[in-house]
This record gives structure tokens, sequence and C-alpha cells, in this order.
């Protein structure tokens, strides 16, 4: 049997997919034509196939359904120890439906915002430093001329994390590294790699989705040291995992490309779930101390309480050691879990300035970059949006507007961390060619300064 000249594979399905031009490549049973999913086209087959209620993209044999519900992949499974709903999520009577598209603004309202964005922006100075490093752990995969352009770009960013991860003595002795958004887990990995000569870290790899190929399976069987949090960050209460109710650890949060609120959503989860004053505090190598600008606006009110939870969770013997996250997609970002709502007020913004400035956020990546510049996330620009700013701003214009968008989100969230007691940077961890979302945010404990030497030369070891 053949459709169009193809033919299907030996020992696969017999039925021919018209929406992908191919034969279904499902293995069949010894002296059937067709798979499960397709037997139903098998002549005389009278059994029926109906889709799966809990996933219609899969179908199932109508008098095996009750069976197949008990089993199904697509079932709400129990939720883990760890999972508290919407436990980093924001107050929710703080939601606004004010995000209107810049289309939808009128001319006047965006050159409002445009001169707010410029007040507020004086708070901080618009370039950022570079701090473009490597770690000799991926030096060989650097110079692997196997590795292809697409490859290249994610390991030259992997390297730079690592090495400013090293430069702030954050790859010390008992850690447990939080890889937020983990995915295939490879950030993590290069991290095992460069602290391969200790035996007290431990790895946390949170990623929402199951995830294929990933890379941490042979870590797990080698040392048992990786375990993957299948959860929404927005969920994930910290201080009941049970690694972290049962092991005195220093936490370090990274992430690479941890998307727009995935960001405040993890440093909630940080900072407002584990943090405790017993345990030890932490070294570090070197980092220029930088105290909080003096603000000339009064004092924040005391934070509100939390109500406590159903189930409240033990005390955590964790403390956050250190944070290496890199930034991206701030058009994705929302206000219900910004942490730096704080700073915006002090400046006289709220949720209707931070919907206008999330979007236009994406013109440094979208409208505001050259054409020979990698275009990594893709802008949330309506046509509405277009059509309003010609003529108003210049490609060049709205690509600076974007850029400064994003560093005040930024510095929002530098203000929260700075309030939790943590010295902070943002810098270029990377080149615009590699990635436009260049931008790496770092924070690490004030150390004490009888702490600074013995630090300083353990590094050099």
């Amino acid at each position: 049997m053949s459709v169009g000249g193809v033919s299907p594979i030996p020992g696969r399905c017999g039925f021919f997919v018209e929406r992908k031009r191919r034969f279904c490549k499902m293995i069949v049973r010894t002296g059937n034509s067709y798979c499960g999913e397709h037997a139903d086209v098998e002549n005389g087959n009278s059994r029926r196939r109906i889709p799966c209620p809990l996933d219609p993209k899969h179908t199932v044999f109508e008098e095996q359904l009750s069976k197949h519900l008990q089993k199904c992949n697509s079932r709400e499974k129990p939720k883990p120890v760890y999972y508290e709903q919407n436990i980093n999520a924001g107050s929710g009577d703080e939601e606004t439906s004010e995000d209107q598209a810049l289309g939808h603004r009128s001319k006047a309202a965006l050159d409002s915002h445009l001169e707010k964005l410029k007040a507020a922006a004086k708070a901080f100075g618009e370039k950022l430093e570079d701090s473009i490093l490597s770690h000799p752990v991926l030096t060989e995969q650097l110079h692997d001329p196997n590795n292809g352009d697409s490859a290249l770009k994610h390991l030259k960013q992997q390297a730079s994390i690592l090495g400013n991860m090293e430069e702030i003595g954050l790859l010390g002795s008992n850690r447990c590294f939080v890889e937020f958004g983990a995915g295939k887990g490879k950030l993590s990995h290069w991290i095992r790699e460069a602290v391969k000569g200790h035996n007290d870290h431990h790895f946390l790899l949170v990623e929402r989705s199951s995830t294929r190929f990933k890379v941490d399976g042979k870590h797990q069987q080698a040392d048992g040291r990786f375990e993957r949090l299948q959860v929404d960050i927005q969920h994930l209460d910290l201080g009941r995992v049970p690694l972290l109710m049962e092991t005195r650890v220093r936490l370090v949060g990274v992430g690479k490309h941890l998307c727009g609120s995935a960001t405040d959503l993890a440093l909630r989860c940080l900072f407002e779930g584990v943090a405790s004053e017993t345990a030890p505090p932490c070294k570090r190598s070197r980092y220029q101390e930088e105290p909080a600008p003096p603000s000339h606006h009064p004092a924040p009110p005391s934070p509100r309480p939390a109500p406590p939870s159903p189930h409240p969770a033990p005390p955590s013997r964790a403390d956050v050691c250190g944070v290496a996250i890199a930034l991206c997609c701030h058009h994705r970002c929302a206000w219900r879990p910004y942490v730096g709502k704080q700073f915006f007020r002090e400046n006289g913004l709220g949720a209707s300035e931070f919907a206008a400035f999330r979007r236009m956020s994406s013109w440094a990546t979208c409208n505001g970059c050259p054409d020979d510049q990698s275009r990594d996330h893709d802008g949330d620009v309506e046509p509405s949006d277009k059509d309003i700013l010609n003529g108003v701003l210049s490609a060049e214009e709205r690509g600076r507007v974007g850029r400064l968008c994003k560093r005040l989100i930024d510095h929002g969230r530098v203000c929260y961390l700075q309030s939790k007691g943590f010295m902070t940077k943002l810098q270029y961890y990377t080149t615009p060619q590699t990635t436009l979302e260049n931008v790496l945010l770092t924070a690490v404990p004030p150390q004490p300064a009888d702490d600074e030497e013995s630090t300083r030369g353990a590094s050099r070891e």
C-alpha cells in the first residue's frame, strides 16, 4: 500500500496522516497493519475509538474508556508536598484592567508615559558595565568545531554565567543550586561540572512542563544529588521541599533567560519563602559594594502580614546565598507578581504605566534592533501599536526607549533585592550579537569584613 508513491515503514502503522503528508510512525503488533490509535480503520474492525475527554489529541477504544481515564497521562495528578496554590503570585487585590495596547492610547497618553519614563530613569544610570566572562569547564566545548552556531551561542552564555558566578563566590561549598525554568537542565549540568571536586552540592531543577532530552539523568545516576520539581514557580513553596527541610544548606537561585514574570515569581519564591536568620552567612570572592541610593521619599509602610497557610510549612533550614539570573522577555511581565512595585510607587508610577512600559520594552528586541542582529524573542507590538508610532518615534528611538523600559523594570527588581539586604548588579554578560537579551542580574549578601581576606585566598586556590 502506498499513497502518492510513499509507502509505510516496515513494522510501522499503515495509516496515512493527511495533515503531515506521511504515514504514521507508530510501531504495530506482529500481524497487525495499524497501531492502536488507528486500529478502527482496519477492515472488519467493529471497535470504535473516541477522543479522550481529558485530552482530545489522542483517542481510546470506547469500551476501555473508564480504564484509560485511570492511567491517562493527562489526568490530574496528586499535588506534591511543596505545592501551594499561588504562593508566589503576589496579592490578588493588586490586579489591574489597565493593560491596554499602545494603539488604544492617545498620543498625549503616550507622550505622558515617555516623560514619566525619562523622569524615573534618573534613579539609575542608563549604561551597564560589561562582564563578559568564561569558565574553564566549558573551554573544550567552546572550541569544538562540531558545535553549530546555535549550540555555540548557548555555550557562550552558560560560560559567562558560570564565570560571573565564580567571580562573586557563588560556586563555593555546601550549596543547593535552584535552577528556575530549568528546561533540559543544561545550566545545572555545567554548574555541576564546575564544582565537581565537592561532594556537598545539591541541585533542584524547577520546570513546570515535562521535558524531553534532559541532561540531568546521568547526574541522578552518578550522585543522586539532582532532583526535578515539576511545578510552576508560582505554586512552589521551597520551604516544604523535603531536601531543604532535612539538610542545612545555602541556596543559590539561577536561571538562563527566565522569561518575564517568571523572574519575579522566582525572587518571591527565594526571598519570601525560605530565608532563615539561623543559617550561616555566605562567603563570596569579590563584589563591589554599592549601597542602595538614598531615597527622597518617605519610608514605605510595613507590608501587611500574609494570611496563614492552611498547611503551614515547618521553618526552613535554608538561607539564600546568592542569585544569578539572565533576564528576558520583559513584555511578558505582569503587575501582580512584580517585585518592584515599591520603586514604581516612589516614582509616581503604577499599574497603568507598568503596562505601557512592559509593552514598549519589546521595542528593544524588535523594532529598534539593526537587521543584522539576532532576534531571539518576538515582541508583542501589535499592528495598532505600530500605527500610532509611525511618525512619532524612529526605529532607533524606539530601540532606546525599549531598552530604557527594560532597565526600569529591572531596577525595581534591584531595589527589591537591596531591601532584602543584598548587594545587587545588572551587567551585560554577553554581546548583543550572541543574544539581545544579554543582561544578567546578580546578588549576594554583604560579607563581614574579617571574612574578606580568607575568602579571596580560597578563591585563588
